[in-house]
């Protein structure tokens, strides 16, 4: 049996423009890791199989694509082990996926070349691709088009899942961003995201990101007021998030929060 560690990930920076031909969202996006994650195994079985979260559908559609893709019958039975909290704006199942993916891959008599596999993987979902890789990424186009980024990794992560709150599916987030016409200015919110990556050198810099297009939360505010030096929303939310240079102000912070929200105190990861 192989087992592997699926992290989740945070949106640091999430701009948003139109639709395009392909029916998708245009979207700049700064993706990067963290030290909270789920947790794949992977062994061979008569058939397919998913094990340890009744809700997976993504689980089994990577493992039916990919078998299909390789020309091999689909003999795996893969269990999750979940800590990623469902539709959270965490990427837990794309990365759970992802994940699955890379095992399964690697028991392939002929493994599917990585340009294979993320392009299997872009078809899953847009976050997926990003979880093959290793480190902090841009995502461009539909999120898929991915580009390494060096960013830096010390400081801490509070993570925020307000009480009660049930996230809309992710296309009633686009939907209600197109009937406010959020897509106005975005070639001027790119450039900005552009520019602002640029300038990147310590964690502080990355207060200087665009805030999220699609989402906000009166939490961001509070989390600023608590000592975050960012604060935003990850995603299509309703996760919170707020950076911190030193752990007493983020432990601090996740007692102010505790009573109103699920949290979670964690690090930038580069990789699995």
């Amino acid at each position: 049996m192989n087992r592997a560690p699926a992290p989740a990930k945070i949106n640091l920076a999430l701009v948003v423009g139109p639709v395009g031909d392909d029916g998708k969202h245009e979207v700049l996006t700064v993706l990067q890791r963290v030290d909270l994650g789920d947790r794949v195994a992977l062994d061979h079985a008569p058939a397919l199989a998913v094990d340890g979260f009744p809700g997976d559908t993504i689980i089994r559609d990577a493992l039916t694509a990919l078998a299909e893709a390789a020309g091999a019958e689909p003999r795996w039975r893969a269990t999750i082990t979940k800590r990623i909290p469902v539709a959270a704006g965490l990427g837990g199942g794309s990365s759970d996926a992802a994940t699955a993916l890379r095992l399964a891959n690697e028991t392939l008599e002929e493994p599917l070349a990585p340009f294979r596999l993320h392009a299997l993987a872009a078809k899953l979902g847009a976050d997926v691709p990003f979880f093959l890789g290793d480190g902090p990424q841009l995502g461009r186009e539909d999120g898929t088009a991915l580009e390494p980024l060096d960013l830096p990794q010390d400081y801490f992560v509070l993570l925020a899942l307000p009480h009660g709150t049930a996230k809309p599916s992710t296309g009633a987030v686009y939907e209600a961003f197109d009937a406010r016409d959020g897509a106005r200015g975005f070639e001027e919110r790119r450039a900005a995201l552009e520019a602002a990556l640029a300038n990147v050198r310590r964690p502080r810099d990355l207060a200087l990101l665009p805030p999220n297009d699609l989402a906000s939360s009166p939490l961001a505010d509070e989390l600023r007021a608590l000592g975050a030096f960012r604060a935003d929303v990850s995603g299509a939310g309703p996760t919170v998030y707020g950076l911190f240079h030193h752990r007493r102000q983020a432990q601090a912070a996740r007692r102010a929060l505790r009573a109103r929200a699920r949290t979670w105190l964690t690090v930038p990861v580069w990789y699995g």
